[in-house]
């Protein structure tokens, strides 16, 4: 596969400055524009705008419209819609264009792209459309995707590119300098070349700034860097982000489960890649699903549904807890005014300890060998801020109901619940990881219904005991 080198940043056409604003993106004025001339069926209007644009901002131009105008804006600017402008879009966006593109133009973008990006198009299409992509594409490019496509989803396989530099470890640099020149199959874009030996594993990289100012006589064994990192076929793609992330890497050799080099995975789709994980993370703890704006409603429904009805059964246990002093409540009405303050704060208390414990967790920062440090710690946090939080709310209550003995019950609840909420935070989290579930998605549940259910049970239970109420 070859990518077109007219589409990348550095040569991109210079931008009117009213297309786009401070922040890089295109002016509402300018979107504006461009439906206006759309709905006059002025397409050639509409292509002299849109070709201004980098392949990047056309796809945003795509987002940025109602989904009954993707289908004509499409049509107008057919010419400009090549593989990086799909490969740039939003998921939901590019399924809804490529099912409107018969399969052998999207076997025509895809064979324009890296692999990666090829992959990215085809691998949600329905299964018959993809096998005629397939076969409508050259034998090598076919190769090269249907291999991608069996490697499971969010893993190096299916992230990696087959486009890569490779030489032996016996060729002198005057050899590799000819071959360079020389080959018309090799990538057009590349800055690091892999060393293999002879059964073509990786044992070392160059440089190409190395090989240029190396005299032609050394050996490429001499000038290559032999310490790499190595990057297993089927490693998932957070744990490859966190690896680039940890060696401060620009690209990685990948090998299949014999140590073959098979591609190689570059810095620009890890960024990809970080973005995507983060974001997952942050949606996965508010149960949001995909939380995409693009995300059809019938699917969002379906994706959040869930978790609401899941924290209904753990609001329950909260209510019932309520019940069980009902009597308490009625003698004093203060009860009531006051405990949706104790379970408001210690839900926000366990909340932030678990957003930090949840972070920690994907960059591997919280491991086997430092999880009770991090529970001391944010025990410590929690004290103090339990502490804090209940001499302020304890000297507001007493004053405020004339009853320094609801001061300090309210006090002795805040500071239970928020040091429960801490103590939840980190080991609900660290329990599911241990699982082996993903922390992200269950533990705002299981943490809101300990803090509600908690704080409650503290409040309303030292009310009783001390006399307060009967």
């Amino acid at each position: 596969m070859s990518q077109d080198a007219d589409t990348s940043p550095a040569e991109a056409p210079e931008l009117e400055e009213s297309n786009l604003d401070e922040a890089h993106r295109l002016r509402h004025e300018f979107v504006e524009s461009v439906l206006e001339r759309l709905d006059a069926a002025d397409d050639e209007g509409v292509r002299e705008l849109v070709e201004q644009l980098h392949p990047a901002d056309i796809a945003d131009l795509f987002e940025q419209v109602d989904r009954e105008r993707r289908g004509p804006l499409a049509a107008a600017v057919r010419d400009l819609l090549d593989g990086e402008v799909l490969s740039e879009m939003n998921d939901f966006v590019r399924e809804g264009l490529v099912d409107e593109l018969d399969n052998v133009q999207v076997a025509d973008l895809a064979s324009n792209l890296d692999t990666d990006d090829a992959v990215a198009i085809i691998e949600d299409m329905e299964a018959e459309d993809q096998r005629e992509v397939l076969r409508a594409l050259d034998p090598d490019d076919r190769a090269a995707i249907e291999e991608a496509l069996a490697y499971p989803e969010e893993t190096a396989g299916r992230v990696m590119q087959r486009e890569l530099v490779s030489v032996y470890e016996n060729m002198m640099v005057g050899d590799v300098i000819d071959f360079l020149r020389d080959s018309q199959d090799m990538t057009m874009e590349f800055w690091e070349i892999f060393v293999v030996d002879a059964r073509h594993h990786p044992v070392g990289t160059c440089a190409l700034s190395w090989i240029l100012r190396t005299p032609r006589n050394f050996a490429i064994a001499d000038v290559m860097k032999r310490e790499q990192m190595l990057i297993p076929v089927d490693m998932d793609q957070e744990e490859v982000a966190l690896r680039f992330q940890k060696y401060g890497l620009i690209s990685a050799a990948v090998v299949d489960s014999d140590g073959r080099l098979v591609g190689m995975i570059t810095v620009d789709d890890i960024v990809d890649i970080i973005a995507e994980e983060a974001g997952e993370d942050i949606l996965r703890l508010s149960g949001a699903g995909e939380g995409d704006i693009n995300e059809p409603v019938k699917d969002a429904y379906r994706s959040r549904v869930r978790w609401l009805v899941a924290n209904l059964g753990t609001a329950l246990v909260a209510s019932f807890i309520i019940s069980l002093f009902g009597a308490a409540i009625e003698e004093m009405v203060a009860l009531a005014v006051l405990m949706p303050i104790v379970a408001s704060i210690g839900g926000n208390a366990g909340t932030q300890t678990m957003a930090v414990a949840v972070r920690a967790l994907a960059i591997n920062e919280l491991t086997r060998s430092n999880t009770w440090r991090t529970i001391r710690h944010e025990l410590a946090v929690a004290i103090f801020n339990g502490a804090t939080i209940a001499v302020l709310i304890g000297i507001g209550a007493a004053l405020v109901f004339g009853n320094p003995m609801l001061g300090g019950v309210i006090a002795a609840a805040m500071l239970i619940n928020i040091v429960i909420a801490g103590l939840a935070g980190v080991f609900v989290p660290v329990t599911l990881e241990r699982m082996g579930q993903d922390p992200a998605v269950a533990s705002s549940v299981f943490v809101t219904m300990i803090t509600d259910s908690i704080g409650f049970l503290a409040f309303l239970g030292l009310a009783v005991a001390s006399g307060l109420v009967g």
